[in-house]
């Protein structure tokens, strides 16, 4: 009997939850209780501790940088806010009403309900030009602020706004939602990561003229590469026989 319902999910989707299921040090999870962390594609370099920080669903973003006030910025800010909370993530708890930065400014009072109030981006290139080979370096530190020091909580620093925005889904794949706390949360910290990709082109190709996908279905998986940092996408249509 033929099952008419919804298309089974394609390889491709497949083999990205794999690969996402796996974690930092399998062995390290096996030998010490605790949160496991994921993160994929493994940064190039990195520290990470013992602590665990509560992340404000008010999350506010600062600027800062030649390229730091760049649409693109805020517009991806705005995507991977959604994507960190989309359970939720108040644990009940009220936020302090965390004001809206000035670039590179600590004005106001911070929130003094959770750990990480704030991510600072700075970007210090103002080119928007994007090509095979550009700059997608970034260094990311996670830390719990005593609110005196001029470091914020979480930092992204990044020549280009490219970089920026790998350093950004390494922050999402750091932030997890807990369930018994209701809230969102980063384990290991402090988190220092220092990276950059290994390949300047990582990609993959959709022959859809000889198997055919739902429109929905090739949206998910572009929708699905910005997860593990590809940046080429080849859609075969047709294939032309002379």
């Amino acid at each position: 009997m033929k099952n008419h319902g919804a298309p089974n999910p394609p390889l491709a989707i497949l083999l990205f939850a794999l690969f996402t299921l796996l974690p930092l040090n399998p062995a390290a999870g096996a030998a010490h209780a605790g949160p496991l962390t994921y993160l994929w594609p493994l940064p190039a370099d990195f520290n990470s501790g013992e602590q665990t920080l509560s992340v404000d669903p008010d999350l506010a973003l600062v600027a800062d940088g030649n390229g730091g006030k760049s649409a693109i910025i805020k517009d991806a800010f705005d995507r991977y806010k959604g994507i960190i909370f989309k359970r939720g993530g108040s644990g009940g708890r009220r936020s302090l009403g965390l004001e809206r930065f000035a670039a590179g400014g600590r004005k106001g009072k911070r929130s003094a309900s959770y750990d990480v109030a704030g991510l600072k981006i700075v970007v210090h290139s103002g080119s928007e030009e994007l090509a095979l080979g550009v700059d997608e370096s970034y260094k990311l530190f996670i830390g719990k602020s005593d609110g005196q020091s001029i470091v914020w909580e979480a930092t992204i620093e990044a020549n280009t706004i490219y970089g920026a925005l790998r350093g950004l889904e390494t922050f999402s794949q750091l932030c997890v939602f807990d369930y018994g706390t209701k809230s969102v949360q980063i384990h290991k910290a402090p988190w220092f990561i220092q990276d950059k990709p290994r390949f300047n082109y990582r990609g993959m190709m959709i022959d859809t003229s000889r198997h055919y996908l739902p429109i929905e279905v090739i949206k998910q998986i572009i929708e699905s590469m910005s997860y593990a940092k590809f940046v080429r996408y080849k859609l075969l249509v047709v294939e032309l026989v002379i």
